[in-house]
């Protein structure tokens, strides 16, 4: 098997990071090189996943101060809005009263 630092398709960079141009469609080597591109895709899906993680707990302090807002907001809409159904349930109560 071919080791990946010997193959004309990978390249090193100045701080020592690989860059890969080979292609699982049309330019690998040997059956191993796939499950290395599919080693090397899953990896990159992971640390952006971990990426993606870090920014919401960033974002969760936030999103709880808005929760907390907007919940606050709808207590003191439906309090603001309590004398309308008392008010309805009176009148109710009075028809009713007055049908029996």
């Amino acid at each position: 098997m071919i080791q990946c630092k010997d193959c004309e398709l990978c390249e090193f960079g100045e701080n020592g990071q690989r860059s890969f141009r080979c292609d699982p469609f049309c330019n690998i080597k040997e059956p191993e090189c796939l499950a290395k591109w599919q080693l090397i895709r899953l990896d990159m899906l992971v640390s952006s996943y971990q990426g993606m993680l870090q920014w919401y707990r960033k974002m969760e302090p936030m999103q709880n101060k808005i929760f907390k807002y907007m919940q606050q907001e709808i207590d003191s809409m439906d309090e603001s809005e309590n004398w309308k159904i008392d008010d309805e349930d009176e009148d109710a109560q009075q028809q009713n009263e007055g049908l029996v």
